[in-house]
């Protein structure tokens, strides 16, 4: 109900100030014939009715100039008083709703001063200029209590509405960060898309292309290896189809259940790229230090990954370099560098430095280590070729017991 009304009251302004007027018109004439037994009453109603007619012009201004509101309404009840009218809250009315307004519209220290000021002006001259001699009572407190009413009304509503602005304020703030924080994790997970779609699609292209071209020219001096060359090609492909339905099927729509996901790859599967890598022509050898630790799946696959794209690059850029990947296990990281021994012709030469990333590969192998907490370089070597070493940490994973404990 309350709801209602106070809509009506927000969508149609001008009724609602008509409405007040013509109430407060009415009071105020109202006012103006009471008075105390015995006192003496003015008989003439033209000067009520002259000051109402102001003092309700003085209110149809509160909404837009609460201060003007304030000071004409108040000259209109300090007048009535100097001419002997008693200052019942009929005869104040008008100047109660523009004291009101004054306070919801305005500040805390502009209601003060005006407060102070109409109460003043009011107690003065109806305690001076009182032809009929009221009672003191009637022309002190009551005036006092008359105008403070309305300012702790209209400071109520002004705090409610300052209350109210800001649990939207939160609120919109609130929502936001929530929309700039779904932004955020879809930009992330397009990026752990991406990288994924670069890593499986590059390396497979790049392992058929090598197969590819190697075939064409063993075709006619030798027709047995380019057969064995083909049907490595086959299986190349074939894997590469495997990883992108499985990395696009994380775009799959949560019903989808039908569609297989296989595990995602990690360094147990680090011969099998090796065999794939060696049938593309390019010799690699595989060198672990230290006793081997089960890695968590985000370190093991980031792992794997980096391996991959490193022999990626090598088959593109080093033909006929041979490769060399070290796994170094410590207590807490997980060193891998891969290497190969291009010449000059074939990798140009230069400083030790790491080098500036360039292209995708490189970025992505760095994003990748960053993301679990490592590291990783890349650079030419002094002896020629080229180097990828990363550190990556090993987390604790949980023993068996501990697992069934938990």
């Amino acid at each position: 109900m309350n709801i209602a009304i106070e809509r009506y009251i927000a969508d149609h302004p001008r009724v609602v100030d008509t409405v007040t007027v013509v109430t407060l018109f009415v009071l105020f004439l109202v006012g103006a014939r009471i008075s105390l037994p015995g006192a003496t009453r003015r008989e003439e109603l033209w000067p009520a009715v002259l000051l109402a007619v102001n003092a309700c012009a003085g209110v149809l201004l509160s909404r837009s100039r609460p201060r003007t509101a304030v000071v004409v309404t108040t000259a209109c009840a300090m007048t009535a008083s100097a001419l002997g009218y008693l200052l019942t809250v009929l005869m104040l009315a008008p100047a109660m709703v523009a004291i009101y307004w004054l306070a919801v519209l305005t500040d805390r220290r502009t209601t003060r001063f005006h407060c102070v000021g109409v109460i003043v002006v009011l107690v003065t001259t109806a305690t001076i200029l009182d032809p009929v001699d009221h009672p003191l009572v009637l022309k002190t407190v009551a005036p006092i209590a008359y105008v403070l009413v309305p300012v702790a009304a209209g400071s109520a509503r002004r705090m409610r509405r300052a209350y109210l602005d800001a649990v939207h304020a939160r609120a919109d703030h609130a929502e936001r960060t929530r929309e700039e924080e779904a932004r955020h994790r879809v930009t992330e997970e397009r990026m752990r898309i991406a990288r994924e779609l670069h890593d499986v699609v590059a390396h497979h292209l790049a392992l058929a292309n090598a197969q590819a071209t190697t075939a064409a020219h063993l075709a006619r001096s030798n027709p047995e290896q380019t057969r064995r060359m083909l049907n490595d090609l086959t299986g190349t492909t074939s894997s590469a189809l495997r990883e992108l339905k499985a990395t696009v099927g994380l775009l799959r729509h949560a019903d989808d259940v039908d569609t297989p996901l296989e595990p995602a790859p990690g360094l147990s599967r680090l011969p099998e790229l090796m065999d794939t890598v060696r049938s593309a022509g390019l010799g690699v050898t595989l060198t672990t230090v230290g006793r081997e630790r089960p890695l968590s799946p985000g370190v093991d696959l980031t792992a794997f990954r980096i391996v991959q794209e490193a022999l990626t690059n090598i088959t593109k850029h080093a033909a006929g370099a041979a490769a060399c990947v070290r796994l170094a296990y410590s207590a807490d990281r997980l060193a891998i560098t891969v290497t190969n021994n291009a010449t000059t012709t074939s990798v140009p030469a230069g400083p030790a430095a790491p080098v500036p990333a360039h292209g995708f590969g490189l970025i992505g192998m760095r994003e990748r280590a960053q993301s679990v907490g490592g590291n990783l370089e890349a650079g030419h070597r002094p002896q020629g070729g080229f180097e990828v070493s990363t550190a990556l940490p090993l987390y604790p994973q949980p023993s068996e017991e501990e697992e069934r404990t938990s």
